[in-house]
């Protein structure tokens, strides 16, 4: 992967799990961050309401290459 990359950091939630978040997260991502290269999640966290989960939260950063 030689080249200079820039990194940015989204939240993605979900009714559903964590990896769905994370999807949800890259997807909507991919519609204004183009060669994006790699993901991390640096955090993980949830929603409840009435004693039950209700939705899933990740903190992500993207790395993308930066175009010449």
């Amino acid at each position: 992967m030689p080249g200079i990359y820039k990194v940015t950091e989204v939240v993605g939630t979900s009714p559903v799990s964590f990896a769905e978040a994370v999807r949800a997260a890259v997807a909507e991502a991919a519609h204004t961050v183009r060669h994006m290269a790699w993901f991390e999640v640096v955090e993980q966290r949830g929603k409840i309401a009435d004693d039950k989960v209700q939705e899933f939260q990740v903190t992500v950063k993207i790395g993308f290459k930066i175009e010449r």
